[in-house]
């Protein structure tokens, strides 16, 4: 229990963190929102708040990267709701998540509006397949990143090829496979 405390008060106060103007969170989160395709938000995310403008500390990305994990709707967009609330209140909540979502948002009203007009065209397939190479490419990226320090552990290893197999191979739902490997992580990186 002394560790959870001594944790928790490691971590800085909210007075303490960087106070960012409105437009510099809606400017900065809009740049990741025009410039990154599927999981490679997360990237661009992790970037930006941790090693650009250090807003967050490690930790506090992966605090909140979990918290946003377990809310309703894209990861990317409840980080950014997260962090400009922690930043800056409901308002900066709002001026990082508008950010984020306003180039998606216009890329796929256009891309929608020119796919009605021709949607036999062979270029819109391979724009498709682009789009789904580069979000893969930069997920790994980020995964790896997030993940190194886990990966030089056996049992993390083995606990990240469990989850994988039964994903992607037994093609078992989500809800399934945090049932059996939620328990047994918790079970494992239990508080001693």
């Amino acid at each position: 229990m002394a560790d959870l405390v001594q944790g928790a008060q490691e971590h800085r106060a909210p007075a303490d963190l960087p106070r960012p103007s409105l437009f510099e969170l809606f400017w900065q989160f809009m740049i990741i929102g025009a410039v990154s395709f599927g999981g490679g938000i997360i990237a661009y995310e992790q970037i930006l708040l941790v090693e650009k403008k250090k807003w967050l500390d490690l930790d506090d990305f992966m605090a909140t990267l979990a918290i946003s994990q377990t809310m309703p709707g894209l990861n990317s967009v409840n980080m950014a709701v997260l962090t400009g609330d922690r930043l800056r209140g409901v308002l900066g909540a709002f001026a990082a998540g508008i950010g984020l979502i306003l180039p998606g948002a216009a890329f796929v009203l256009i891309v929608g509006i020119a796919y009605l007009a021709k949607p036999d065209h062979p270029i819109a397939d391979l724009l498709l397949a682009g789009i789904a190479a580069g979000a893969t490419g930069l997920l790994a990226a980020i995964t790896y990143k997030i993940g190194q320090t886990h990966l030089q552990h056996v049992i993390s290893c083995i606990i990240i090829i469990t989850t994988f197999v039964l994903m992607s191979i037994f093609k078992l739902p989500l809800i399934m496979v945090l049932l059996i490997m939620a328990p047994i992580a918790l079970f494992i990186y239990r508080p001693k």
